[in-house]
């Protein structure tokens, strides 16, 4: 059964309402059509890859998510404090656009974090009226559990549920996928 956490293995395909217009080089999918008969509008292969990757996608990055939750750290937070770790210091209004929340919400992601000796904030070299965050020692500490966590997580799984071929070819699916993502 399908919950919010487990998507079924096979998305539904609903069709828009109204005429559907292919492209005329794409032959439709199926056997020809009897005489007068219309073969019945279904996916493109490529659109049922898209819909089942994004599935697949959301479902990897929740399970991650989870085997690196075991900290107090909130999603905002490990994003932000990822942020600061891959991309070094800044203000609260350019994490604010980075992150696209609002400056008041950045405050109190950064105001828990400084609580926690996450990060840490100065003043601004140019700019007396901003202060500049970085992460701290305890912060980059945080970060890498977070991330080796999550590492742990996706080696055991790989080891466990996955035969040799199947590894190889999630490999060679690994290198389209960052094809895909290259700008």
């Amino acid at each position: 059964m399908a919950t919010p956490d487990h998507p079924p293995t096979e998305p539904a395909f609903r069709p828009e309402s109204g005429p559907r217009s292919e492209p005329a080089s794409r032959p439709e999918s199926g056997p020809p059509p009897e005489s007068g008969q219309r073969p019945e509008p279904g996916p493109r292969a490529e659109e049922r890859i898209a819909v089942d990757l994004a599935a697949v996608v959301s479902q990897l990055m929740r399970r991650m998510r989870a085997a690196s939750s075991q900290g107090a750290l909130t999603p905002s937070q490990r994003a932000v404090i990822s942020r600061l770790y891959t991309e070094g210091p800044t203000t609260t209004a350019a994490l604010a656009r980075a992150e696209l929340v609002r400056p008041q919400s950045m405050r109190m992601i950064l105001a828990a974090l400084e609580e926690q000796t996450l990060v840490e904030r100065t003043p601004h070299p140019t700019d007396g009226r901003q202060v500049v965050f970085s992460i701290t020692e305890r912060g980059h500490e945080a970060i890498t559990s977070v991330g080796q966590a999550k590492q742990s997580w996706l080696l055991d799984a790989i080891d466990t549920r996955l035969d040799a071929d199947e590894r190889r070819a999630l490999a060679e699916a690994t290198d389209l996928l960052k094809r895909l993502v290259q700008e």
